[in-house]
């Protein structure tokens, strides 16, 4: 008889929550965790790592139309911010914790710009793009160690 195994890992506290949309597992305090980190970038070991690349929403009525794309996501030290078919729109980003709480803000001057992520702490942000102080787009940023 052979057993097959899924993630196993020691931690502080778990569960599982039901509703009307469905079921969901979670797990709290994972206490081992390790990274390795070489040239070509970092793996992290860990039992829920999503990897999400997604704009969270978009503005129905702009009157302009931006693409926007944001990477590396996750990332660890910072992200570009690549507008495609760059004109010289009042573009500004700001960028969030997810209480709200703005950590940096910025002008988008040009097709790629960089945003330093070197000094925060490994979370999930939020990234506003706006356009004359109209919201274009929001992205959900993951930030690993």
């Amino acid at each position: 008889m052979s057993l097959a195994k899924g993630q196993e890992a020691i931690v502080a506290a778990g569960g599982e929550s039901s509703g009307s949309g469905g079921t969901s597992s979670y797990s709290v305090g994972q206490i081992i965790y390790t990274a390795e980190t070489g040239s070509n970038g970092s793996v992290s070991q860990g039992i829920q790592q999503p990897y999400e690349i997604f704009a969270v929403s978009e503005a129905e009525n702009n009157l302009i139309a931006i693409g926007i794309s944001v990477f590396p996501n996750p990332t660890s030290d910072f992200l570009r911010i690549n507008i495609e078919d760059f004109q010289s729109e009042d573009l500004q980003y700001t960028l969030q914790d997810l209480q709200g709480k703005q950590l940096k803000n910025g002008q988008v001057t040009s097709s790629e710009t960089k945003v330093e992520m070197t000094e925060l702490a490994s979370s999930t942000y939020i990234l506003v793009i706006t356009n004359n102080q109209q919201m274009v787009k929001t992205f959900k940023i993951i930030k690993n160690q």
